[in-house]
């Protein structure tokens, strides 16, 4: 490649250290700007890479910034604007680049004089999935990462988790970026395609080498997509990745939260006092003895209004997630839930869903809305929320790991989406949010096989409710909401098959859920007691 390398000498003072600025050839030409910082004294140096579409020289600081840490540390510190970004070439297309990009960028960091070829790289959010897709890539010198608040695959958790597209998140934050929304009919709508798979992490987790250090919040937008690639990675991986990944959760989101319920502070523990001793240990080879910690530390939420109550501590564990047993509560008569399986014949809950009235969002898993578990009592008493609920517990209920809702459901339009909540509900009536997702009708049988609905057929469906860490305390209620809008957290659907030039044009879908001998409609948790089986029985009385 031939390089021919602009340098920009900025002297930005920033402690004893000095920002010298490059534009980075790319495999294409494009050059891309990035700030060079480090250390005193005589190199080379382990390096430590961050790649930004929110500017290199300002909102970088406020995530992972602090760059005299790194060089103060022993580290030369690079944070780079990704492509059409601030001072980079190019045109700006929101991750589609960053695999090719963060590939070029960690190989020529490792042929510069003041790299001594051991490059790590450190993101939270945007710039953590960045981090991602350059791991996917497969650069020869990326030899750690640092990953925070981030997924792995845009479709699956960022764009259309459940086949729904997650309009707060996909329109909001890309205006955000000088992106505007697309002037295009309502709903959007995308299957998964060979697009998506190439950016899809599960395609190159056996390639991957890299050992991760994966941090995510229980109440981040992304939360799933830390645990999934951990998981993945813990199998999979190969190298020196196999058998060193580690990862943290704890209660907190992308943004502070909202509501009520106020968590511990230690709750909030980002993996900070971890993020430079997993670089010492994989890049200087200091013996420190992170990579003999159990694999695993999360914390296990509890009632927070009750001081005595067992939860609210953080957990260690070797692999996630921890032992449980799959816990069936089915949805019964009277709106209950119940370990007891339905017996009835012929049992069903109907609504009608209106696009033009769909129902608010409040709180829960986003990034520029409201955030945490907030009460849903505002919009739970809606005509179009159907709510099932135990009764109050007399013992406590440990659920730690993946949740999942099968539901018998049936519609009179041509495709419908369906929304469910698992709800915490306190003995003062507060319905705390613990998580909700969704699902497209017409992917019952996969996000890759559009399935054409037909009118009135009773069809099973899964909703993947991602994970939790969550002790329902004595005297709550564990509560699952069923509805068809979350809006604007998803975008709402117009109940047709074909995207409409106006919701003027969306039509009034009547959906049902079934819960009778033939279609057990229920949620599974995994419970991880043992005084579960006292505590289940005794909730479906």
């Amino acid at each position: 490649m031939h390089r021919r390398v602009l340098l920009f000498l900025l002297f930005t003072s920033i402690g004893v250290a000095a920002v010298r600025e490059e534009m980075v050839p790319m495999r294409d030409g494009v050059r891309l700007a990035t700030n060079i910082i480090v250390p005193e004294g005589p190199g080379p140096w382990p390096v430590i890479l961050t790649r930004t579409p929110y500017g290199k020289d300002g909102a970088i600081a406020a995530v992972d910034g602090r760059e005299q840490v790194y060089t103060d540390a022993g580290y030369a510190r690079v944070v780079q604007d990704c492509r059409g970004r601030f001072k980079s070439e190019g045109k700006y297309r929101a991750f589609v680049d960053d695999m090719e990009d963060g590939y070029d960028t960690v190989e020529w960091i490792a042929k510069q004089p003041w790299s001594n070829g051991k490059v790590g790289m450190v993101g939270t959010s945007a710039m953590g999935i960045t981090t991602n897709l350059a791991a996917m890539a497969g650069p020869p010198h990326l030899l750690a990462a640092f990953v925070a608040l981030a997924h792995g695959s845009s479709y699956r958790y960022s764009s259309y988790p459940g086949g729904l597209f997650l309009q707060n998140l996909g329109e909001e934050w890309l205006r955000r970026q000088g992106v505007p929304p697309a002037d295009v009919p309502r709903p959007i709508i995308r299957d998964y395609d060979e697009t998506a798979a190439k950016l899809d992490i599960r395609n190159y987790y056996s390639k991957m080498t890299v050992p991760f250090y994966n941090v995510g919040g229980w109440y981040d937008i992304f939360l799933e997509g830390n645990i999934d690639n951990f998981v993945a990675l813990q199998a999979q991986g190969a190298g020196n990745a196999r058998g060193h990944e580690k990862l943290q959760m704890g209660a907190f989101g992308h943004r502070p939260l909202m509501g009520d319920l106020k968590y511990p502070s230690d709750a909030a523990d980002h993996g900070e006092s971890q993020k430079m001793r997993w670089f010492d240990y994989w890049l200087k080879g200091v013996d420190n003895g992170i990579t003999k910690e159990p694999a695993v530390r999360y914390y296990v939420m509890g009632d927070t209004l009750d001081k005595s109550a067992p939860g609210n501590e953080w957990r260690t564990a070797a692999s996630w997630p921890p032992a449980s047993t799959a816990t069936s509560y089915y949805f019964g008569d009277n709106h209950s839930l119940t370990v007891a399986t339905p017996k009835t014949k012929n049992d069903k809950d109907s609504y009608a869903y209106d696009p033009k009235n769909p129902v608010p969002s409040v709180g829960g898993n986003n990034l520029m809305m409201d955030v945490g578990p907030m009460d849903q009592r505002t919009v739970s008493g809606r005509p179009d929320v159907l709510k099932f609920e135990t009764q109050p517990l007399t013992d406590p209920v440990e659920v730690v790991g993946r949740l999942t809702a099968k539901l018998y459901v049936s519609t009179d339009a041509e495709d419908t989406d369906f929304m469910v909540k698992l709800v915490d509900v306190y003995p003062n009536g507060y319905e705390a949010l613990v998580h909700d997702e969704g699902l497209r009708l017409r992917y019952v049988n996969g996000f890759d096989k559009p399935t054409h609905i037909e009118k009135g057929k009773i069809y099973p469906i899964q909703v993947d409710l991602w994970s939790t860490a969550l002790v329902f305390n004595k005297g709550h209620k564990i509560a699952v909401h069923v509805t068809s809008s979350n809006s604007p957290r998803f975008e709402k659907h117009s109940n047709t098959w074909a995207p409409v030039k106006s919701y003027d044009d969306a039509v009034v879908a009547h959906n049902a859920v079934y819960h009778d001998a033939r279609h057990p409609s229920q949620i599974v948790l995994p419970v991880t007691k043992v005084y579960h089986m006292q505590a289940t029985q005794t909730s479906g009385n």
